[in-house]
């Protein structure tokens, strides 16, 4: 089976797991006066991070869920307005920020350009009327189909922002995927947001994990947000030590993701006749639409399966395929017949 429902299926190599074996480790979540953690290992990583993003500090957070939680509570109060695209990903799959019972802030939704990136004329109209202190991109953007933010667009959503006072925060579950795809080093994407959050456990390849990156400010009551919300953690160097890994060896490798989209976009490109593909493939996702088909997104996954594939929903008229570490060149020209095969019977 060719599964390609998300790069969070991607496995540990043997060389990451034997990092463990002789990490460093302590209890992350006993805060010295320095306002670490005693986990030596869990400090390698975050200076790491705060290093690639070009941020004053990091913080290693569970899961990317709860690192947009604790970063953008850390910049907002309850019933503040912060702006959110309409298919971000925390407003649509996360939502604890927006919950009347939790977080309790208010999404002002903006849309994205035709090219799938904010449209900055329509950000810089509501933050005008709203007077929202904070706006949430997402670069990647998992439910565009993995689009990336242009470098160019980053400085102009940052010029807005400074006019009119409000931070920004950068949901980068895939901002190393969107750095391949640019071809640009990290900090020339992360210079232009105040905190951004990425993710070890996608396309890194790291089993857990993912790092929130911002001033010493901000990091400090993230962590403190992170202990009351139950994310703290003890000898999390096991974590950890994967996830230098992943940093060190990792990231040269996201090119071949990125290709492997392209190459299952290009074999289709042309030939199909009832699903339709987004207009290109910038990094590691391939979104297909089945509106002009008579089967729907589950029926369609399950007609996949029959033949090989595993592929997932991701609106009530698309499905989505994910390339990662462990998908090479044979598995997606194998998943481009079996997508060309289903076209002809739906």
């Amino acid at each position: 089976m060719i599964d390609l429902r998300s790069d969070t299926l991607t496995l540990p190599s043997k060389e990451m797991l034997d990092t463990i074996l002789t990490a460093k480790s302590g209890d992350d979540g006993r805060v010295g006066p320095s306002g670490r953690g005693e986990d030596e290992t869990v400090n390698e990583l975050e200076d790491i991070a705060a290093g690639l993003t070009g941020k004053e500090a990091a913080l290693l957070a569970p899961s990317g869920t709860f690192g947009n939680t604790v970063a953008i509570l850390s910049m907002c109060d309850p019933g503040d307005s912060i702006l959110v695209d309409e298919r971000q990903h925390i407003l649509i799959s996360e939502k604890i920020l927006f919950d009347e019972k939790y977080g309790r802030l208010k999404p002002i939704k903006y849309k994205l350009t035709e090219n799938m990136t904010p449209d900055i004329e329509m950000i810089d109209k509501l933050l005008g009327e709203s007077g929202a202190k904070l706006i949430c991109i997402e670069n990647t953007h998992n439910y565009a189909g993995g689009y990336f933010i242009p470098v160019e667009e980053m400085k102009k959503i940052r010029m807005i922002a400074d006019r009119h006072g409000a931070k920004i925060h950068l949901d980068g579950a895939r901002l190393f995927h969107a750095a391949a795809g640019l071809k640009v080093e990290i900090e020339d994407i992360t210079q232009h947001v105040d905190s951004v959050m990425f993710s070890i456990s996608k396309g890194l390849g790291a089993p857990v994990g993912s790092l929130v990156c911002g001033t010493q400010e901000m990091i400090k009551k993230a962590r403190e947000l992170r202990k009351l919300l139950g994310g703290g953690m003890r000898q999390a160097a096991i974590i950890a030590a994967p996830g230098i890994y992943a940093l060190k060896n990792n990231v040269g490798r996201l090119h071949e993701d990125i290709d492997n989209a392209k190459h299952v976009f290009n074999k289709l490109n042309g030939k199909l006749t009832r699903i339709i593909m987004q207009k290109e493939v910038q990094t590691n996702i391939l979104k297909l639409q089945l509106s002009d088909t008579a089967v729907s997104p589950s029926k369609f996954c399950s007609m996949a399966a029959e033949k090989g594939l595993v592929i997932g929903p991701v609106s009530t008229d698309s499905v989505r395929l994910v390339f990662y570490k462990g998908i090479d060149a044979a598995a997606a020209e194998e998943a481009a017949e079996i997508i060309l095969a289903l076209d002809k019977i739906i």
